[in-house]
């Protein structure tokens, strides 16, 4: 009994001390602080792009303290590499800690971008021409030149990789199809004038397209022009393509009774020029005549632009009047014109296509520095378009006549009432200033009339000697 009691206070002593461990623990782990990660404790994001932090949710003896959570550690989003964020709790005897990775990586592939359209057709029994692409990768940079391309029947695919590994794919559609329309262009314009009783001559075309070659000898022309009778007709330009594309055009041609009496074109070469183009002008609108100037880069823009303002034609020139430069190569020529011509659209607006050449087509200087360069030139100025005037009134007063009274002289003297009058002058010279109002009032007195060169005014043309 004595035995049985010793162990009983011994076996009640273990007891308490269990309880109270036990109920010391309970108490213990209901006072520690709780934490725990918002979102996934490991996190990829891609390099230069923006790490939204979502923080960590705590509570202490019940109540939320995740605002007095620390957070420890950074994150480079412009480095690549694996971070470390801690996120700490400190309360009462306590500290607590959770942990999240962050791997800042590329994972954005390149961009493949394609010039030109996604679907292109490409003329049948040919190869496709590649248009261009360029691709960009937001850490490797310009990988344009890493590019693979494969070619299938129907299409192009274009691959390419980063260092990472990422990897783009495009695709250009390729139809093996003739879509497009011939082109006919007409030499001279859609309008063309010539005189009753003569001799339609026809100016010319051009044919191109994107697949067919030589298609200028399968155009179809019907003409109803009646050269014996006065009218306006019609000219039809038709073409095919092999693949069945169709084009066409018209050119109106008036045939005119020649003017009785003669008309009188003026023309002023090497202007403008202050002193002498002004005056020319004052003349020409007292004296309600228009003309023609063919203009060069010289000399103030106002003049130019007065010339058109008051309903005279602006033709072209020259710009530089340097024969050694402007008829050295086919190129020189043109790289000349070019730059009066988009002097005079600049100025004017206008896309002027009437045009002299320096010296006349019958120039013979030429000679010196390109053999042939006329008789090319005078075929190839026609097929861009352009339509060129020479004269046939010469007042010569870029010669000899230095007085006002040789260049009336000379004017009226060689002055037709039967024909077409292309008169050359030029608006730089004093004496054809002084020559000109006394010039038109003697054509007038004489039932002559004037008008300004057009597009569609018969081209006065002399022969080619080069």
């Amino acid at each position: 009994m004595k035995w049985l009691k010793k162990n009983k206070i011994k076996i009640i002593t273990i007891g308490l001390i269990l309880v109270i461990v036990v109920s010391l623990g309970l108490v213990i782990f209901l006072t520690l602080p709780k934490i725990e990660l918002n979102g996934e404790d490991n996190v990829v994001i891609n390099v230069d792009s923006k790490y939204k932090e979502l923080g960590a949710t705590a509570f202490y003896l019940g109540e939320d303290v995740s605002d007095s959570v620390k957070i420890e550690g950074n994150v480079d989003v412009h480095k690549l590499g694996t971070y470390k964020l801690t996120y700490v709790l400190n309360k009462g005897l306590a500290k607590k800690k959770v942990s999240r990775t962050v791997v800042v990586k590329d994972i954005e592939a390149p961009v493949i971008t394609l010039e030109g359209e996604e679907e292109v057709n490409v003329c049948p029994n040919t190869k496709f021409k590649e248009l261009g692409f360029k691709a960009l990768d937001n850490v490797d940079g310009d990988l344009t030149d890493k590019v693979e391309t494969e070619e299938k029947e129907d299409a192009i695919i274009y691959k390419v990789k980063d260092k990472e590994g990422n990897e783009s794919k495009i695709e250009r559609k390729i139809v093996y199809k003739d879509i497009e329309n011939p082109k006919i262009e007409l030499s001279g314009g859609a309008d063309y004038t010539t005189y009753l009783g003569g001799k339609y001559i026809e100016p010319g075309y051009n044919v191109t397209d994107n697949c067919s070659q030589e298609l200028k000898a399968k155009v179809k022309v019907t003409n109803n022009v009646n050269m014996n009778q006065a009218g306006t007709y019609t000219v039809t330009y038709e073409v095919s393509d092999e693949a069945g594309n169709t084009a066409s055009i018209k050119r109106t041609v008036r045939v005119v009774s020649r003017p009785k009496g003669g008309t009188i074109y003026l023309t002023f070469d090497d202007g403008p020029q202050e002193g002498t183009t002004n005056k020319i002008l004052d003349i020409l609108k007292e004296e309600g005549v228009k003309a023609t100037f063919f203009v060069t880069s010289n000399g103030p823009d106002y003049l130019i632009k007065r010339e058109a303002d008051e309903g005279h034609t602006v033709a072209l020139h020259t710009a530089t009047h340097n024969y050694a430069k402007v008829y050295s190569s086919v190129d020189n020529y043109f790289n000349d014109l070019k730059i009066v011509h988009d002097r005079v659209q600049r100025i004017t607006g206008q896309d002027a296509r009437i045009i002299r050449f320096p010296g006349g087509s019958s120039n013979t200087i030429s000679r010196n520095y390109s053999r042939g360069i006329m008789s090319t030139l005078t075929k190839e100025v026609i097929n861009r378009g352009y339509r060129y005037h020479d004269w046939n009134v010469d007042s010569n007063d870029a010669g000899g006549a230095n007085y006002s009274s040789a260049v009336y002289n000379n004017v009226i003297r060689g002055l037709s009432s039967s024909s077409t009058n292309m008169v050359l002058m030029h608006d730089i010279k004093p004496q054809t200033r002084d020559a000109l109002r006394d010039i038109i009032r003697y054509a007038k007195n004489n039932g002559f009339t004037f008008a300004p060169i057009t597009m569609s005014t018969p081209m006065v043309r002399h022969g080619v000697n080069n």
